[in-house]
Formats: structure tokens, sequence, C-alpha cells
């Protein structure tokens, strides 16, 4: 239980990649770490892609950045409207510039890249946001895991067990 005592944020917003979310999830819950379902809405329930529900435990506005250890984004579609809300472009400003782990997967990028956290950093994601990232400033690497200081990032599904490693390495630091 190498992570007891380290809480976490898990965004949500609609049409999240399901095992996106859920598998760092339970991954960091394993080791000991408490997550929190954090989206727009206290109590809503938001839908995967597949089908998946999650029910998000806290409403953007309620959480503090400085009360929490890491941050993970899914992908899917969620990221494009996660972007758009000002808390949580701020909640990753703050993990950034505290150097708390901030888990990325797929098209996760996104919040990061409107976050404006990725110049000269060098991550991974799905191949469909590589320019987007490179416009960001970003040097894009074809990895499973690429980890550059805090930023532990992620291309698609088949790399979740090396994504949830390396997060849950980054959170016990």
């Amino acid at each position: 239980m190498r992570l007891a005592g380290k809480k976490v944020i898990a965004l949500v917003d609609e049409e999240f990649e399901d095992l996106e979310l859920w598998y760092p999830i339970y991954r960091v819950r394993e080791e000991g770490a408490i997550v929190h379902l954090v989206g727009p809405e206290k109590g809503k329930k938001y839908i995967g892609k597949y089908g998946v529900p999650a029910i998000a435990e806290l409403a953007f506005s309620e959480v503090n950045s400085a009360d929490y250890d890491g941050i993970l984004v899914p992908g899917g579609w969620a990221p494009d409207k996660l972007r758009r809300y000002d808390k949580v472009l701020q909640l990753v400003k703050e993990m950034d510039a505290a150097g708390k782990p901030i888990g990325q997967i797929c098209h996760a990028g996104w919040v990061l890249i409107s976050a404006k956290i990725l110049n000269g950093r060098t991550v991974t994601s799905t191949p469909g946001i590589r320019d987007d990232m490179e416009n960001a400033g970003a040097t894009w690497i074809d990895e499973d895991v690429v980890i550059d200081g805090n930023i532990v990032s992620a291309r698609r599904p088949p790399d979740l067990p090396p994504y949830g490693k390396a997060f849950c390495d980054a959170l016990a630091k």
C-alpha cells in the first residue's frame, strides 16, 4: 500500500474513454490511494463512450489542488469538453507548478494543451493529436509511456498497464 494517504483527482465528463478512466483509478486504488471522481456537476452520472457510467463525487468548484497529490485526465471525447472549464485548466496548471503527477492518455493531451503546460515538454498521445501536441510546443514520441518530470503520458488502451504503473511510481515519489 505504498500510496496510502495519497489523494488523486480523476476528471470526468461525458464520453470519456471507459478503460482510460477506470483502469488508472483502480490501479491507484489498489496501491492505497484515495481517488475522487470530479466533474462539472456533483452527483451527476456521466456515460463513457462504451456505456460505462461514472458518478462525479465532487464538482470542479469543490476541489483545491493543494488537497491532492496528483490528477488523472482520461481520454475519449471528454477532454474536448474538460478543456473548456477554467477550473480544470487552473487545477492542471497548479498541479504542474507544484510538480505533482499529471496522468494523461490518448486525447487527454488536449487538456494539457489548453492549460498551456506542454511547451518544451516531451510527451505521447494518440497519434491523432500529435500535431496539436507539437503545435503546443511539445516533443511527441511514439512510445507506450513517456515521462517528463511530473507528466506521465500514454497513447491508448493497450498502453494502460505500463501507464498505470508509471503514474503510481510518480505518485509514490
